[in-house]
């Protein structure tokens, strides 16, 4: 009953995408549904390696990432796992043939996080964010054009400068929780005991050249991803606006939130561009 286990394993990703990310749930749910549930494989891989090196406080986290690492090689290798995660995982890997480089990229990152707190460099700082967040992005594109190589050149540098915007806005939104209690600093040369509104800006001045970036290939993506991931882009854009709005010392004292009545906003907005053929 090999087809039972892999189904109970695609439940496993969904469930954890939904219960840690309404965001991001909610845009996936707007994908065309022959490729949804492996969006749902990859956050679930992603979410599972992240929860290691962030949340497991008390526990031994180098030994786990490493446990970790070695049931995702043995997965992709024997194409199978008792780890439903990393099963689902590893049958998305196969079916659209993505670069394992872009796996090694990503457990590297997250492997940063184990020991590295401070990002002195621009080179270090985009390094960390083209493991943890440009090629997540590429892992997806690899599903939107269904392993079309000719299509996923075409949108390779928009798909690597929309999750670097993402990844940018969380440090952002997360800059408390991030140097308060993981004692992590990702943005180079800034100083978080004097942020100011100069520094905020000269992030958000990144984020928005990403973001214009970003946006050309959404455009251009196949009609059974546009509606999802133009979603998740007017909701990582709404947070955005907010940051703008918000002054830097509220920002490195508190986390900074879309309302669940604004992520509905931004569907229905979303829903009505790509109805009358807008995107």
């Amino acid at each position: 009953m090999k087809a039972l286990f892999d189904q109970v394993s695609n439940q496993c990703s969904k469930l954890v995408t939904e219960s840690y990310s309404t965001s991001f749930s909610l845009a996936t749910r707007m994908l065309s549904s022959e490729i949804r549930q492996d969006i749902y494989n990859i956050y679930g891989f992603v979410r599972f390696a992240d929860e290691i090196v962030d949340s497991f406080h008390g526990y031994d986290k180098a030994r786990l990432f490493a446990g970790f690492e070695q049931a995702l090689n043995d997965a992709l290798n024997d194409k199978i796992s008792l780890n439903p995660i990393l099963n689902s995982f590893q049958k998305t890997v196969d079916r659209y043939s993505i670069d394992r480089a872009y796996i090694d990229a990503f457990m590297q990152s997250m492997r940063w996080d184990l020991v590295k707190k401070t990002y002195k460099t621009q080179e270090e700082y985009l390094r960390y964010i083209y493991g943890s967040a440009d090629v997540v992005g590429l892992m997806c594109l690899r599903v939107f054009v269904k392993g079309d190589d000719a299509q996923f050149e075409k949108l390779k540098s928009s798909a690597m400068a929309l999750g670097s915007a993402f990844q940018k806005i969380n440090f952002l939104r997360d800059l408390k929780a991030d140097h308060d209690q993981l004692e992590r600093t990702y943005f180079p040369n800034v100083d978080l005991t004097d942020f100011n509104e100069t520094a905020k800006q000269t992030i958000i001045n990144e984020i928005e050249e990403d973001f214009r970036l970003g946006l050309a290939g959404i455009f251009q993506l196949p009609d059974a991803a546009k509606f999802g991931v133009y979603t998740a882009y007017k909701y990582y854009l709404r947070l955005l606006k907010k940051l703008k709005r918000t002054p830097s010392t509220q920002i490195k004292s508190k986390r900074i939130r879309v309302a669940n009545y604004q992520k509905v906003d931004v569907l229905a907005r979303s829903f009505i561009r790509y109805q009358f053929n807008l995107l």
